[in-house]
């Protein structure tokens, strides 16, 4: 959902003049924090169950949405895109290359919370 969200913003941005922030308004906290788990974060975005899926369905969602990320890459590969920029709601203003940073952080960051999930299930499971 993140990923599908911040590849569409940065779709809509980038086709516009690049927005223009001053200096002090750059500096952001360090995208590490989206991997680490030391700062536990709750979702801005209430659960909705009408956005449960299966786990084949959910996965095939995800492989779409990736794809959509690669395609908007190779489509922007000859362009700066360190120059657009917008808020994170935590970290501060990224630019587009932190903003695709963050998206791998936060795959990670949810793939540490499955793995600890698994730890505390039992082993016949």
């Amino acid at each position: 959902m993140v990923e599908r969200s911040v590849i569409a913003y940065a779709q809509k941005v980038s086709t516009k003049s690049p927005k223009r922030f001053p200096l002090h308004r750059r500096f952001h906290l360090p995208l590490a924090l989206v991997e680490a788990r030391l700062i536990r974060r709750k979702s801005p975005i209430p659960l909705d169950p009408q956005l449960l899926r299966k786990k084949e369905e959910a996965l095939a969602e995800l492989r779409e949405t990736r794809k959509q990320t690669v395609a908007f890459i190779q489509q922007t590969k000859e362009r700066d895109l360190g120059v657009y920029r917008w808020p994170h709601p935590f970290l501060g203003v990224l630019n587009m290359y932190e903003w695709l940073q963050m998206i791998a952080g936060h795959e990670l960051r949810h793939e540490k919370q499955m793995h600890k999930i698994l730890e505390g299930l039992p082993k016949a499971i």
